[in-house]
């Protein structure tokens, strides 16, 4: 059977060489006589995977010593009740930018909690831009600034971070995490789920400077009070373990492949030679302002639910899969990942150039 080619919003595609290494390891990894889904992960093989795995992270990402690398559970969703649980502990206010579903969720979580404030949107257009920000919408003393990096759904990216002064600026880069070079600096925390360029789902990594923890409510539940995880080295309960390992993978592949720099340069081979094609066919189009466009996440659609639908159904018969696009926003979406070789976007291309020929 012959592998597809997987455009999958997440769970995503990994790269092939990883799984091939992983099948390698399956039943006995580097010698130990047992698998790492099987390992106690207080075992002294299984501590050398999830040290190995923070500081090639670290070493990637450039991250400083002064931030925590913490491996959670509970995907990216838990952080929304964790984050306002963990820092709205001051003014008890914080400022969110709604650009798509996950911000959305992320502010009404943290309006249980405190005073959020939707200080921009882009609703009015199915979030198919990044709004302009007024800093004189911005709460001064708010406890933090929160936007989504990356949205996965809608296909839009910040490609300048807002500027929030002395106020801790935190991101969800889920979907857009390790796709390019990042200032760690610029962050009180960073965070995002693992199942789109890191690793299977069941592992949501957070990088979060160290002054901001400890001022958790009392309330907060255990599992989610970032200086028990951070005390404990992301090891208070059992951890994804298996994930965490196929994660290492991932960031050796990244760095034997010329680390993020070089990450970059291929996804914007990649999402250009989609984009180029999007913006000279009469029948397919982009949803997303040219100014805003993902690397990662590309919507299009056609001005047919019935064509969309065929173009799907097609598609996938020719091993192109995963296409259709989420409901808020009809038609396509091609998450073009890290592992997405460029002989993938070029095969999309070639099948929508076909597929448009055919049915004009």
């Amino acid at each position: 059977m012959s592998r597809v080619y997987n455009f999958s919003a997440g769970p995503s595609m990994l790269p092939e060489e990883v799984l091939k290494q992983a099948a390698d390891e399956m039943l006995d990894y580097h010698g130990c006589g047992q698998s790492v889904m099987e390992m106690s992960h207080r075992s002294k093989v299984y501590d050398d995977i999830i040290k190995g795995a923070e500081a090639l992270l670290r070493e990637i990402m450039n991250i400083p010593d002064n931030y925590k690398v913490l491996f959670l559970q509970g995907g990216a969703s838990a952080q929304f009740s964790a984050i306002p649980l963990n820092f709205m502990n001051g003014s008890g206010k914080a400022d969110y930018v709604i650009t798509g579903q996950w911000a959305k969720k992320a502010f009404q979580e943290a309006q249980k909690y405190g005073e959020a404030k939707a200080v921009a949107s882009s609703a009015d257009k199915t979030f198919s831009y990044i709004p302009k920000l007024d800093k004189s919408e911005f709460t001064p003393d708010a406890d933090y600034f929160y936007i989504c990096m990356n949205n996965t759904i809608y296909g839009t990216v910040y490609h300048e971070l807002p500027d929030t002064g002395d106020v801790p600026l935190i991101a969800d880069i889920s979907s857009c995490f390790l796709s390019e070079p990042i200032d760690v600096t610029k962050f009180g925390m960073l965070y995002g789920g693992a199942q789109k360029n890191v690793a299977p789902a069941g592992l949501v990594i957070a990088i979060i400077r160290e002054d901001l923890l400890g001022n958790a409510r009392d309330i907060t539940p255990t599992m989610l009070n970032y200086k028990i995880q951070a005390d404990a080295e992301s090891l208070y309960n059992t951890p994804p373990c298996y994930t965490i390992y196929i994660c290492k993978l991932v960031l050796e592949w990244i760095k034997r492949t010329g680390g993020l720099e070089a990450m970059k340069e291929r996804n914007e081979k990649k999402a250009k030679l989609l984009y180029d094609y999007l913006d000279e066919s009469k029948m397919f189009r982009g949803t997303v302002v040219k100014e805003d466009r993902s690397l990662m996440n590309v919507p299009f659609v056609t001005d047919s639910e019935e064509l969309n639908a065929k173009f799907v159904k097609e598609a996938t018969e020719a091993g192109l899969v995963n296409l259709k696009g989420h409901r808020t926003v009809g038609g396509m979406r091609a998450s073009i990942y890290n592992a997405m070789p460029y002989e993938g976007v070029e095969k999309l291309v070639n099948f929508m150039k076909e597929f448009e020929k055919n049915n004009s």
